[in-house]
């Protein structure tokens, strides 16, 4: 036994955290989910290594803010390490590297990633991304496919209301045009522009002419625009989002005789058809001109998505096209569009609108064990439930009276529990006892005699029948559960 001062204080580090089995399972329905859209999508799995050479990963179009928050590792042989920040910049090295790929490639991966970032309430230092993504490709039906890919992927999850909101780093450029802004200050302005749903057109306005000291006393620098400039972005970012063919009017008119203007709402309008023709209206998909993030990476649309019962949770699937990313490895400029799914935080704002998964256990049926002398009944049962495809657990704990039991499947949730004792097995029957209906109609019976008499939520049935009787039983549960996760 170990002594009081060579204990180790159980913790985990700042930012990171464990996941127990009902978040588990939850975010395996949920990833389920998600890889089913994408392989009727047709792209295929990746995997890449959690670390990488830090040259791979810094000084991509990520940015400088990224790449100091890479988490830097060692190895035997002392080369410079870092743990992936995403998986859009491994991508980009597989496809520098492995050149035999056919083109497009058309992958989707998830894994954890990790960002060294400041721990914050839902923020957290290693998450889940899942993401999907065309290389090789400057058709604007792949651009098409990510968004409709999200949506499908967001219906499937049965989040509820969601919005997916476009536009195009194109469109941000003809902006600078329009407000008469060279072209050196756009990564300036844009940054600002990022800040409008968090601080406010008034504040906004302000940081993009002289500055303003904010609520903490801390001075916010200002870009330097003129008045006037500031006007025409305020103007544009005016441009209602609730119809897309009256956006692009518009925006037509705002831009009209503005270089590049018809080029760049065209490809939009292209997109916005393809999405219409496929059935996406303006109640999924809005063309808003108002995004603009990461803007020092994509080089043409850009995405996210919104769940409007939860704005609060901010965008839970976001992309974008970026054809300048695997240029760093190749000195060739590789078209490539994509989108990535936070997991982490998707799974956050369903459990707070109550529309996350609630399984604890993967077992639908646990075996009680209520008498040794039955112990080869009880095995054989539980090994006839499994060669069946029906999840089942014998139970292999010390209590020994099946009541103790039966709270043990309570506190999993394991829906059936299977009920065998020596009468049962001189009559040649099983008590399936289902636990749900059981918890139900005993909270609703006041005295015990009444809950001994009626047995709530237990059938008996031919040892014979067990399968089909359990495979009936699930069926018969809210949401047919046979086979089912994440309920």
């Amino acid at each position: 036994m170990t002594g009081k001062a060579d204990r180790v204080e159980a913790r985990v580090s700042r930012g990171l955290r464990d996941l127990l089995p009902e978040q588990l399972l939850a975010r395996q329905h949920m990833v389920d989910t998600i890889r089913g859209v994408y392989e009727l999508y047709g792209f295929v799995p990746l995997a890449t290594p959690a670390i990488e050479y830090l040259d791979v990963l810094r000084g991509s179009a990520a940015g400088q803010e990224t790449a100091q928050s890479i988490f830097t590792v060692s190895n035997p042989e002392a080369e410079a390490l870092g743990l992936r920040f995403d998986l859009t910049v491994p991508l980009a090295r597989v496809i520098a590297q492995h050149r035999e790929l056919p083109r497009p490639f058309r992958r989707y991966q998830v894994a954890p990633v990790w960002r060294a970032d400041k721990p914050d309430k839902g923020r957290f230092r290693e998450f889940t991304q899942f993401d999907l993504d065309s290389v090789g490709t400057e058709s604007e039906i792949a651009d098409t496919e990510v968004m409709a890919g999200m949506c499908d992927t967001l219906n499937a999850l049965k989040v509820g209301p969601f919005r997916v909101r476009f536009s195009s780093r194109g469109i941000l450029n003809v902006l600078l045009a329009y407000a008469g802004i060279p072209a050196e200050r756009a990564s300036d302005v844009f940054r600002v522009l990022d800040k409008l749903d968090k601080v406010g057109m008034k504040k906004v306005r302000l940081e993009l002419t002289e500055g303003y000291v904010d609520s903490s006393g801390d001075p916010i620098r200002g870009v330097g625009l003129a008045g006037g400039q500031v006007d025409k972005i305020e103007r544009f970012l005016a441009v209602p989002a609730t119809d897309r063919r009256a956006t692009l009017a518009e925006l037509r008119a705002t831009f009209a005789g503005v270089e590049n203007a018809d080029a760049e709402l065209g490809l939009v309008e292209k997109i916005s058809n393809h999405l219409y023709a496929l059935g996406y209206g303006d109640d999924q998909v809005s063309l808003d001109v108002s995004i603009a993030r990461g803007l020092a990476y994509y080089t043409g649309p850009v995405f996210e998505a919104v769940l409007l019962d939860a704005p609060q949770f901010g965008s839970v699937f976001g992309g974008g096209r970026y054809d300048d990313l695997v240029m760093r490895f190749l000195g060739e400029r590789v078209p490539a569009v994509g989108a990535s799914i936070g997991v982490d935080r998707l799974l956050a704002a369903l459990v707070h609108l109550g529309r996350a998964g609630t399984q604890k256990s993967t077992a639908k049926v646990l075996v009680v064990r209520m008498d040794p002398a039955l112990e080869e009944d009880y095995v054989a049962m539980t090994w006839e439930l499994r060669r069946a495809g029906i999840p089942a657990e014998l139970y292999l704990g010390t209590q020994k009276g099946p009541g103790k039991q039966l709270k043990y499947a309570d506190a999993w949730g394991v829906p059936i529990a299977l009920l065998y004792g020596s009468n049962e097995k001189e009559r040649g029957v099983v008590t399936l006892k289902d636990m749900e209906v059981g918890r139900r109609k005993a909270e609703a019976l006041a005295r015990r005699e009444e809950w001994l008499d009626a047995r709530p939520g237990q059938r008996e049935v031919p040892r014979a029948q067990l399968v089909a009787a359990v495979q009936e039983m699930l069926r018969e549960m809210p949401g047919g559960i046979l086979g089912e996760r994440g309920r």
